[in-house]
């Protein structure tokens, strides 16, 4: 039976139109949409090594869809209140996309997924056997219904906006901008012997520094009716947004907040569509400075999400006062795709012998306590029982990943790639939770007056930069990083060429 006539009911998809605007061969067709994707039951909550059985829900789980035709090429981008896009959800999506009717001129290959990084939402990582992948299953049954049916569900939903937005194209143009927030905080610290910890506390006599950068931009891509009233944002911040991080109720973390602050200013219904920068090592957490920092959110009544809000809110404003006075309705539109192949990161022998030694660790726990479980089914009674079980049994999988890529040596392995120019701005994605140094890299490279980076559009793990890895650390150790810094260049080299190549071609 189909999810969607089963398991979950809700309200249709909304979309906007804009409104007409003198026919033209130049002219660009903008359309929007938006749908709530929040399960009805019980699902696992991504982000983490501990299974997450859902409690409830905080706010709505959503996907926004935005659909551009224009002179040369498409853009369909859909934003997801997910940690990431499993390739069985994007592949499900492009699927049902295949088989709908009405999408002439739309390549469900050329259609971007991509996550904002909430770690409060559904799992979309479909359980296969002998994956060796320390999230494809938690080793116990749990209360949950499958996440193959959470992803039929969504997969319904998601394609439906793209749908909607297609169908509701219209005469439009856009313009963007940039300001700035500070939302995203580098999240890793280095020690007096040059060793990186991730979060921790930093009141020891051993820390050192913050080990890297931190990019407070606010990227914004804005669209217009033909009469020139806005009528849908992109809004591109490099922070994942996970403030609510290890709560068990879904939520889409500060992105609720923010669209509900952007719709009081701007107005009520504004499509808006959440896109998470090259930010593997960012997020918006203090590791120093917290005491001033609840201070002043006592002295301000905001919450943290309600405080990140409203910091992007005001940048967005400030944005459109100045980039709506060159809004572009004619410029071609550039749309490339590849896929690349990237080397997988390299790793010792002692590498793969330590790994081994932690997962046997990790095996021997997560046995004694499946046998407890076991032996006195009552355990089972309390809150949460299920965490310590399936934390040692994921970490297990995670180790034991790492002397598998070593006995089958390096190989190289696909991400998928898609660049987008429009005027004088630059669109690229990438799968990974990408450190902020290739992000800088590709920014500073790139022969657009501004580029919007996209992580996550796939389910791709981190990429640390080389003086991460040098320092180590969870986000930058074997076992978190299948493809290492090499790889991560090579991804970044690429999409400069790419991006490079939209600004050479004919016509241009």
């Amino acid at each position: 039976m189909d999810i969607l006539d089963h398991h979950f009911s809700f309200p249709t998809a909304r979309f906007w139109r804009g409104c007409h605007m003198t026919d033209g061969e130049d002219q660009l067709l903008i359309g929007w949409a938006e749908t709530e994707i929040t399960p009805s039951e019980n699902v696992l909550i991504a982000g983490q090594f501990h299974a997450r059985v859902s409690e409830g829900v905080n706010d709505p789980i959503t996907s926004t869809a935005l659909a551009i035709q224009g002179r040369g090429g498409v853009l369909v981008i859909v934003s997801c209140d997910l940690v990431s896009i499993s390739d069985g959800l994007r592949d499900a999506v492009r699927g049902r996309l295949a088989q709908m009717d009405g999408l002439d001129g739309l390549d469900p290959m050329e259609v971007i997924l991509h996550g904002t990084h909430t770690h409060t939402g559904p799992e979309t990582r479909v359980p296969r056997v002998g994956a060796g992948h320390p999230f494809d299953y938690v080793g116990i049954e749990l209360p949950v219904i499958p996440v193959k049916e959470y992803v039929n569900f969504a997969a319904g939903r998601i394609a439906g906006a793209v749908s909607d937005a297609w169908s509701s194209r219209s005469p439009g143009g856009f313009a963007f901008g940039q300001g700035y927030a500070v939302v995203g905080r580098n999240r890793r610290w280095v020690d007096r012997e040059g060793g990186s910890t991730m979060y921790g506390d930093t009141n020891t006599p051993g820390f050192s520094h913050i080990e890297g950068y931190e990019d407070h931009s606010v990227n914004v891509f804005a669209t217009y009716a033909g009469g020139g009233s806005l009528s849908g944002l992109v809004v591109n911040v490099p922070c994942p947004a996970q403030v609510s991080e290890v709560e068990f109720r879904l939520s889409a973390d500060y992105w609720f907040e923010t669209r509900e602050e952007l719709r009081r200013r701007l107005g009520g219904g504004l499509p808006i569509l959440a896109q998470c920068s090259a930010a593997g090592d960012q997020s918006p957490h203090l590791l120093f400075d917290k005491r001033s920092a609840e201070r002043m959110l006592e002295l301000s009544g905001r919450t943290e999400r309600e405080e990140i809000a409203h910091r992007i809110s005001g940048a967005v404003e400030e944005v459109l006062q100045h980039a709506g006075q060159a809004i572009d309705y004619g410029s071609p539109l550039r749309h490339r795709v590849e896929d690349v192949t990237l080397p997988t990161a390299e790793l010792t022998e002692e590498d793969a012998k330590k790994a081994e030694r932690d997962a046997g660790s990790m095996r021997k726990l997560y046995e004694e306590l499946k046998q407890n479980l076991d032996a006195d089914p009552s355990l089972k009674n309390q809150d949460r029982w299920y965490t310590k079980v399936t934390s040692a049994y994921r970490r297990m999988c995670w180790l034991e990943a790492v002397a598998k890529r070593y006995r089958e040596g390096r190989k190289r392995q696909p991400a998928e790639l898609h660049v987008i120019r429009m005027g004088e701005m630059a669109l690229a994605t990438n799968p990974f939770e990408y450190y902020l140094d290739f992000g800088v890299y590709i920014r500073a490279r790139s022969r657009a007056v501004q580029t919007f980076l996209v992580q996550l559009a796939g389910s791709g793990t981190y990429v640390p930069s080389r003086r991460s890895t040098e320092g180590g650390g969870y986000g930058s150790v074997p076992a978190s990083n299948p493809v290492g810094y090499q790889g991560g260049w090579e991804f970044a080299e690429r999409t400069i060429a790419l991006i490079d190549g939209l600004w050479e071609e004919p016509g241009q």
